[in-house]
């Protein structure tokens, strides 16, 4: 529910631009039905809304506002979520976060305990959520802010381990009690009572957990772990309590009738072992994160009035001016003032040689400076920092589900009721044909079914190792969007390079400078006036050789980009064209006295620029690229993977065969128009019966070619928009990282199959053992001697070695994981 009568809510308006926006807004809002009065206001972009209806819905409102040509603008935190036990617990959280009004989406994480909610501030909060995730039967332990905190508590393993502790002891007493021959005779009152003296605490306090889940899942009429837990250790003491106070019934008159306060105890402590070792192999899961946010300083030399001052990091505005001296590290981002130094930024890029600054250059919070002093302007604080986009980056990616995952899903959401089905037959069957006492037996077998069948390894198979390879790219300066890209990368059969600014390090610069008719710096002068402002890497280059020079540049008007050819402007009352030959030819620009010399410098790598003016010739002026260092070892690596490696650019094909020779690629894909390679990208997926195909680039010009791509590549000096576009993203801008990433990405997958197998054979073998299917095996007694403790006189598996297999198989399945931890 929204809104009680007359109570008033504000939410957030986005696409609102004028006065007349203001109206439009209103009029949507007050046609929907319960909606008394609507005060709009475009400065705070904001309406408030006030409410006689309790039936309005923020689906209603945000119906309106769409139809009106409007949006809802939408908050997302993060929120540690205590209780969740396996696969079924993500499905009812993720349930009662969606059933909240104002949630737009959610999405649950078994291994980091955490929901990822993204909602509609005004008709949907932090504590509309808690109240939906208590009800649930579950704990929201808060928002996680900037640093990256735990979803378990140091106060919450403290009372899991308290509760551990207690229960082992019990156990351990209860079984020296049971075992132990002549203890009964010796004790003043009967045995029985002690025991159920000693176990009755640990059942409903070191177990409630377990009766607070199964009861918030039977609210809503479902099930889960902690309902197999919370019915099979119940259906043991409550036995064990009924033969201890009602031992002279009828029913339990027999010598046969023994208690089973053991099995009880024993159970819960084992359970809460698993889950303690669990959390504590969920914190190594996620300690990469935590290392990197507990790198960032607490406070920073500002100055502050003209002097320098101890600020803390939280405290820091943009354009704060701050000091950084050897051996310091750096509280935000920004730009080096004054000062040189070396910088060690391998915490964010993998990259362990020191980065020279100097003014000018980029710092980033939470790095390490080596040696120099230097003094640097504040451009990014808080969460806006690399540091923290990088962390929040990972995050999401942790939340999310791999499409893998999905199987784990669908089976978690029937499993447990058949399993409690299964344990109600196997129950049926053993009282009806099993050996005497068939009762005692019926009752542990059936225990022992429900114990072992927990899902727990099953839910934490996919998200645990998830979790660690995500983290563990982070350390290696590979950000990974989300779990689908993650999945989606380990089956790259064909990986397509950008050129200038991915393979190259899109610097290019003038080498050359050639023309029949003027004077070749007057000729470099022409050019640098037409493109002087350029974003366009060629146009740069053209202007710091003419600036390196001191060149006079006369001015230059009506300026004209034509993607994909070139450049045009009026300078000194001649239309001049910069560009290719194509765009000459286009606009019948006669250049034939330069054709062979355009060829020769293609054929050495550089880009040839011709110059006309008014469709007469004036010269072409030589530009070339460096290639990255590590280009050529990168393109091996990956070839060696078995990977198909292609280059796709606008450049001339002359210019980029003689790059791609020198890298070592056989594939390439060149004069193709910005808008064209998207188009090219379909066209390898589409051949060969379907590739898949990844494309790694760094520009505006890129950024549809990585969406269209399997999995887009983004090196992280690339721009903004590029890195948004894409799934992965290189923060070093080291082409060895996109080698780095693919095969994290199959060791992930591999440790993810690893996981599901293990989990579901773990379940197929045990469930039948548990269920006694042993016994025509052993329905003579003849157990081997080694074998009775665990099988019992007739084949039946005791329930706490179920319970320890189950915690086993949790633990193994994380243990697995963090193996990917020493991936390199």
């Amino acid at each position: 529910m929204l809104a009680q009568t007359e109570e008033r809510i504000v939410v957030p308006i986005t696409g609102m631009t004028c006065a007349a926006c203001v109206t439009h807004v209103s009029r949507a809002l007050e046609d929907v039905p319960g909606v008394a009065d609507v005060a709009v206001s475009l400065a705070s972009e904001k309406a408030s809304i006030a409410s006689n209806a309790q039936g309005l819905s923020a689906a209603t409102l945000v119906d309106a506002l769409q139809d009106a040509g409007y949006g809802v603008a939408t908050q997302k935190v993060t929120l540690g979520v205590g209780g969740m036990t396996c696969a079924a617990c993500v499905s009812h959280i993720q349930k009662a976060l969606a059933g909240v009004d104002g949630v737009v989406d959610c999405g649950v994480n078994l291994a980091t305990e955490r929901a990822a909610v993204e909602y509609i501030p005004g008709l949907a909060g932090i504590a509309d959520m808690r109240h939906a995730v208590e009800d649930a039967g579950y704990t929201l332990i808060g928002a996680v802010g900037d640093r990256h905190d735990d979803a378990a508590t140091p106060r919450d393993l403290l009372l899991l381990r308290r509760k551990l502790i207690v229960s082992l002891a019990v156990s351990v007493a209860i079984m020296a009690l049971m075992f132990i021959p002549g203890v009964g005779g010796a004790l003043p009152v009967s045995l029985d009572y002690i025991l159920l003296a000693l176990a009755t605490p640990v059942q409903f306090w070191a177990g409630s957990q377990f009766y607070g889940g199964a009861w918030g899942a039977l609210k809503h009429r479902t099930s889960n772990m902690n309902t197999l837990i919370a019915v099979g250790t119940s259906v043991a003491y409550l036995y064990s309590a009924a033969v201890a106070l009602l031992g002279d019934a009828a029913f339990f008159s027999n010598a046969d009738a023994a208690t089973f306060f053991d099995t009880s105890t024993a159970i819960i402590a084992l359970v809460l072992l698993g889950k303690y070792l669990e959390a504590t192999a969920k914190r190594r899961a996620s300690r990469a994160i935590r290392a990197l946010m507990d790198l960032q300083p607490k406070t920073a030399q500002a100055i502050r009035d003209g002097r320098e001052a101890q600020v803390a990091v939280e405290d820091l505005q943009v354009g704060d001016e701050i000091v950084v001296r050897p051996g310091e590290q750096i509280a935000v981002d920004g730009e080096v003032l004054d000062g040189f130094s070396a910088v060690d930024e391998s915490m964010l890029t993998g990259e362990s040689a020191p980065v020279d600054k100097s003014p000018g250059s980029l710092v980033y919070g939470a790095t390490l400076n080596a040696t120099g002093s230097f003094t640097f302007k504040a451009l990014k604080v808080g969460r806006d920092t690399m540091l923290a986009q990088i962390v929040r980056l990972v995050e999401d990616a942790q939340a999310s589900r791999a499409p893998v995952q999905r199987l784990a899903d669908v089976v978690s959401a029937y499993f447990v009721p058949a399993v409690i089905a299964a344990a109600a037959l196997t129950f049926a069957f053993w009282l009806i044909f099993g050996p005497p006492p068939s009762y005692v037996h019926a009752t542990l077998t059936a225990v022992a079914v429900l114990i072992i069948a927990c899902p727990c390894a099953l839910g934490l198979a996919t998200p645990a190792a998830i979790m660690v390879g995500t983290g563990k790219g982070a350390e290696l300066g590979v950000l990974i969007r989300s779990a689908e890209a993650l999945e989606r990368a380990h089956k790259i059969d064909t990986l397509v390079f950008d050129k200038t600014g991915t393979l190259t390090l899109g610097k290019p610069s003038v080498v050359d400078t050639v023309s029949n008719h003027i004077p070749p710096d007057e000729l470099l002068a022409l050019a640098a006036s037409v493109e002087r402002g350029s974003e366009h890497p060629l146009g740069k280059a053209l202007a710091a050789a003419a600036d390196a020079k001191a060149l006079a540049l006369p001015r230059a008007e009506n300026f004209a980009a034509l993607p994909g050819f070139g450049v045009s402007a009026n300078v000194n009352g001649r239309r001049l064209l910069l560009g290719s030959p194509a765009l000459m030819r286009r606009e019948s620009a006669c250049m034939n006295d330069y054709d062979a010399l355009a060829d020769t410098l293609a054929e050495r790598g550089s880009t040839p620029v011709f110059v006309s003016a008014d469709g007469d010739a004036l010269g072409i002026i030589a530009l070339a690229d460096t290639i990255r260092p590590e280009a050529r070892d990168a393109v091996q690596r990956l070839k060696r993977d078995g990977l198909e490696v292609a280059m796709l650019t606008g450049d001339n094909r002359r210019a980029a065969d003689a790059i791609a020779r020198q890298i070592g690629i056989e594939r390439v894909i060149a004069d193709v128009l910005p808008g064209e390679k998207a188009e090219h990208i379909k066209e390898l997926q589409r051949g060969g019966g379907g590739k898949v195909v990844a494309m790694v680039g760094d520009g505006i010009n890129d950024t549809p070619s990585l969406a269209q791509a399997d999995v887009g590549f983004a090196i992280g000096a690339g721009a903004d928009v590029a890195l948004e576009a894409a799934d992965i993203t290189l923060v070093s801008a080291n082409l060895n990282a996109v080698s780095d990433a693919i095969r994290l990405s199959k060791a992930t997958m591999r440790s993810i199959r690893q996981n599901l197998f293990w989990a579901f054979a773990y379940n197929v073998a045990l469930i039948p053992v548990a269920a006694g299917a042993l016994y025509p095996l052993f329905a003579d007694g003849g157990v081997p001697d080694a074998l009775t403790l665990a099988l019992g006189e007739y084949g039946f598996l005791n329930p706490i070695l179920a319970a320890a297999a189950m915690a086993i198989s949790s633990v193994t399945v994380l243990t697995n994981s963090l193996r990917l931890r020493r991936f390199k």
